[in-house]
């Protein structure tokens, strides 16, 4: 998708900061079944393992702003500044969510029993 520039599952990044005894997701007995905590965010392994599918997908801003901007001259190599008037990109924050919602259940339909 473009201007999307990664995914994070649950604790995502977070991870990081995290020492395993924290990270884990205890799993309670009963049926469903589900975990105490849900850092990462309902996969682990690449599987869903029955808690709700949270992640956070970061969008890049619309490059073109009306602050003046240093770039390159690809005909000369030389350095210049890139000055743009008006709006020229759409805003793809509305158009982003849905695309993003239907990217998740096609990859949802791929995890046998998940939209059944």
């Amino acid at each position: 998708m473009p201007a999307v520039k990664g995914i994070a599952f649950g604790s995502g990044f977070d991870f990081a900061l995290m020492r395993g005894s924290a990270a884990n997701d205890a799993f309670l007995p009963g049926r469903p079944t589900r975990t105490r905590t849900n850092h990462n965010g309902g996969i682990n392994g690449g599987i869903s393992n029955g808690m709700p599918v949270v992640f956070t997908v970061p969008v890049k801003p619309t490059p073109s702003i009306s602050q003046e901007q240093d770039t390159v001259d690809m005909r000369t190599g030389e350095a210049a500044k890139l000055s743009i008037t008006g709006r020229h990109d759409p805003c793809i924050l509305s158009r982003a969510v849905p695309v993003i919602e239907a990217a998740c259940a096609l990859a949802l339909t791929e995890i046998p029993g998940v939209l059944s």
